[in-house]
Parts: C-alpha cells; structure tokens; sequence
C-alpha cells in the first residue's frame, strides 16, 4: 500500500512573487525541497540523519506542470508521497494547492542514492528504504532524533 500524501503549509512571501504578485515558476522546486524534508521529519529519519549515515538524495530530474498561479500571502499546501522507492533511487511526487482546494501545480523529482563517501551511487540502506515506505499521516512513528 503506498503511503497517503503529507501536507505541508506554507504561506507565500513577497519575496517569491513578481511585480503581479504572482509566485515565480523557480520557487516551486524549492517548496518541493520543503515539503520533502518535513517528509522525512514526519516520517521519522530527518533528511540530516541521512547525511549522518552517508547517503545523500542527488536530484536526478525534476518536472512542474503549472496549472494556476499561486500569489502573495496565500496559504498554500504542498503535499508530497513518496511515489517509488527502488534500490538505488527514490521519486517523489507533488501537488500544490491554493487556499481553496485548487491545484495551482503538480510535479515530481527523482533522485539518486549517493554515498557521501565516494559520491558514488550506492543501494539505499533498508533503515532509509523502511522509513521512506512508512505513513506520515500516522501516530505510531518513531520519534524523530
């Protein structure tokens, strides 16, 4: 069973906007890097205990398709899953949605499992596979450290 969508809240700043008050396209990757970091927080292993472990997530590709413009000060939420987790290599996929359920754009990114050690691919480790398939949207997770 794949994992529910998490959401994540964010309000969009001034600084993210254009003259129109419109959100800039290159913004939307970074709220993608938000909401995948509170993934792993919610899911119990914080992306840095990773980097404690050695393995680092190399972005691979990523794809935005926008559908309507977010603008300032809109309370946004961007809800992430995990959509595939295999031996060397996790996808995540996105959905942005306005204060009144709309999408405003949806994506995905795909990485690559990396040893911080030789910047080399390498197999996800079972602990970081496990977490990865766990539910966000439960009570029953391990603490975060």
């Amino acid at each position: 069973m794949e994992p529910r969508p998490y959401p994540v809240r964010l309000r969009v700043r001034y600084a993210e906007t254009d003259q129109m008050g419109v959100v800039h396209h290159a913004v939307y990757p970074v709220w993608f890097e938000a909401a995948r970091s509170e993934l792993a927080r919610a899911v119990g292993l914080p992306y840095s205990d990773w980097e404690r472990r050695g393995v680092w997530l190399m972005l691979s590709d990523l794809h935005c398709r926008y559908r309507r413009p977010a603008r300032y000060d809109e309370d946004i939420t961007v809800w992430v899953r995990v959509a595939e987790v295999a031996s060397r290599r996790v996808t995540f996929a996105y959905r942005v949605t306005g204060p009144d359920g709309q999408v405003l754009a949806e994506g995905e990114t795909r990485h690559l499992t990396v040893s911080s050690v030789t910047a080399r691919p390498t197999v996800l480790p079972d602990e970081l596979r496990d977490s990865l398939l766990r539910d966000p949207n439960t009570d029953d997770l391990p603490a975060t450290t």
